[in-house]
């Protein structure tokens, strides 16, 4: 189940959130659901912060927190919610301020609930003011963001309403989201009320029937502003004004459009620490279209709770909101012998017909109303003191209410064949609308499933890069002794045929103390005196070459040796022993003789190069 928080802008006498309480947010800081931490405003009567709605589900808003709810003595206020519609959970929940100066709500699942969609480079930082106004500023002073130009269903002193804002109530006592009535400025710049239903909407207020002066109204300004101040003065550029029947005390006040959509104005009253009403728009609730929803009666007695019930043959749509209206129960037929009407008195449903008959006699408007197929019910009045008579068939049943006052009655259409069980049932589904119980928000956190497949390439994907890494790393490291030996071996070379040894920069700059002694120049450029140490003197090339040729002579001597030996087979003991089954003899002493003379120590005695061609032809001549 998920937490719904809200953020909260209240009066409160009482702590809401928590005893933690900050005067302003800063950026790159947070506030948490599960350690709450409030703002406060400076004089103490607004607080903002993390506030329980539902089961394990909360809004951040504004509350008034030396002002407890005129319902219960310790309810906070609200004044303003910012996520009234996607409450979040209470755990891992946060409000954050970005480093860019955006404010952003984040539920559990680190998805952004509300934002502010702002952006600052320079130093940002959230603070709530006397008025109530929850403003973001950067340090020149500018004003990035403020809760002021986006109420939800309560005016405070000196916030302005305009033609980019509205008031939109909420959808119970209990439950914060939107709900179906909106005070808002329409196209011909008048100020209404709107009930927005789940399938229809209408405007109520003002009377609807009445054009703009008869309403006392004016449609001839483009300022759309409508505002109030603590002393209970309500002005609105459409000519409406009102002042609050304890008007001249500077007191707490608050308009607020309820949820029972009539638009009251409320004063603090201190000695008995309570909000009472000193103005409403509508002195008759049961007139407030959408009421008790289609096809339901509104019943209102002074000092009592206005009270709903559906209409014989109806029943309930949702047991817990009568928002939802009734539904039938039955199916008409086009038949207008399988109808009847039945009288409901001093009832009447505003709007919704699909024509106006005056001067229809009763006769007339009930065959009119049998005979149509869309036709659900028709209201009919009947003027005594003129002898004239209105009918109004209708295609839909809203906005109906029952009044001592009203001088007409509605007949509704039923089937014969259920007549007897429908009469008298009006009362069977009334529920009282001042219903208090809670409406629980619920939210599911599903664990996403764990893909096998994609959790089996992960972890391939990762050993084949570790795998990867590895190898590299084993490379590398070859490659580096490698490089050593070989630049060993070089380094053996080099000596061997120069006589020289490589030396790199760090030893030459080391040998010749930081290249401080320049003991001459050349064309290859600076010449400079270094000292070497090492194991000893390095060979010259011509001592190497020396010792090479002592090893050739030893060699050539212990061939000659073995040829003018006794052995008869001396040729075998000079050759490598895997190669004496493979290589002819004869021939062999033949290159070998051949390789003695070319090495004689006489050079005249050594044969030409055309002579040992020659020589090798005729042996090979002669073995064939």
């Amino acid at each position: 189940m998920a937490t719904t928080i809200l953020f909260l802008l209240s009066f409160a006498l009482f702590a809401p959130f928590s005893s933690l309480t900050a005067e302003a947010m800063s950026k790159g800081a947070s506030l948490s659901v599960e350690n709450p931490e409030v703002l406060i405003s400076p004089n103490g009567v607004f607080s903002a912060g993390f506030y329980c709605v539902g089961f394990h589900a909360f809004c951040w808003l504004l509350l008034c927190r030396k002002l407890p709810s005129h319902v219960d003595s310790h309810t906070n206020t609200i004044v303003w919610v910012a996520n009234r519609d996607q409450p979040v959970n209470g755990k891992r929940s946060k409000l954050s301020l970005l480093k860019n100066g955006n404010l952003i709500l984040t539920d559990a699942g680190k998805f952004t609930v509300w934002a502010t969609n702002t952006f600052s480079l320079s130093f940002v930082q959230l603070f709530l003011f006397n008025t109530g106004n929850l403003v973001l500023r950067n340090t020149e002073g500018v004003i990035l963001w403020e809760s002021f130009d986006f109420p939800t269903d309560t005016l405070l002193p000196h916030q302005l309403l305009t033609r980019n804002t509205k008031l939109v109530s909420s959808r119970s006592q209990t439950n914060y989201s939107s709900g179906f009535y909106e005070l808002f400025f329409d196209n011909d710049n008048l100020l209404r009320l709107l009930f927005n239903g789940p399938d229809v909407s209408s405007t109520y207020w003002p009377d609807p029937w009445l054009v703009s002066w008869e309403a006392g109204r004016t449609s001839y300004n483009n300022s759309r502003i409508a505002v109030f101040n603590s002393m209970g003065n309500f002005s609105s550029s459409d000519d409406l004004t009102f002042k609050s029947a304890d008007y001249g005390a500077v007191l707490h006040r608050r308009l607020t459009l309820g949820y029972d959509g009539n638009l009251r104005l409320y004063s603090w009253e201190e000695e008995k620490r309570t909000w009472v009403v000193s103005w409403q728009a509508i002195q008759k609730p049961c007139t407030i279209h959408g009421a008790c929803g289609a096809n339901s009666l509104c019943n209102y007695v002074n000092g009592s709770n206005r009270k709903c019930s559906c209409l014989p043959g109806y029943k309930m749509k949702n047991r817990t909101d009568w928002g939802y209206g009734c539904e039938p129960e039955f199916d008409l037929s086009c038949n207008k012998n399988e109808s009847i009407l039945q009288l409901v008195s001093t009832v009447e449903f505003y709007g919704y017909d699909f024509g106006f008959f005056p001067n229809y006699t009763f006769d007339q408007c009930t065959n009119l109303c049998l005979e149509a197929c869309n036709c659900r019910a028709f209201q009919y009045t009947y003027h005594e003191d003129t002898g004239s008579s209105n009918c109004y068939p209708k295609t839909l049943l809203l906005n109906g209410y029952r009044s001592s006052d009203f001088k007409g009655d509605i007949y509704l259409k039923l089937p014969k064949s259920k007549y007897n069980s429908y009469v008298n049932h009006a009362e069977e589904f009334s529920l009282v609308c001042s219903n208090e119980g809670t409406i629980k928000l619920a939210r599911i956190y599903v664990k996403n499933r764990e893909n096998g497949t994609v959790k089996f390439m992960l972890w391939f994907a990762c050993g084949v890069g570790g795998l990867e890494v590895l190898c590299i790393f084993v490379v590398c490291c070859l490659l580096i002794r490698t490089r050593k030996s070989s630049g060993a071996d070089k380094q053996g070379y080099i000596i061997a045929a120069t006589g020289f040894k490589k030396f790199t920069y760090a030893e030459l700059k080391r040998a010749t103390k930081g290249f401080t002694e320049e003991i001459g120049r050349g064309a290859w450029g600076a010449v400079y005196k270094g000292m070497v140490t090492g194991k000893g003197p390095t060979r010259s090339a011509h001592d190497i070459n020396e010792g090479v040729e002592i090893e050739h002579e030893r060699l050539v001597t212990w061939v000659r040796e073995k040829k003018n030996g006794e052995v008869a087979n001396w040729i075998k003991d000079i050759i490598d022993p895997t190669m004496v089954a493979r290589c002819d003899m004869g021939k062999m002493e033949i290159l070998v003789e051949m390789a003695l003379q070319c090495v004689a120590e006489d050079k005249d005695a050594r044969p030409t190069m055309s002579q040992v061609v020659e020589m090798l032809l005729h042996h090979e001549n002669d073995h064939h």
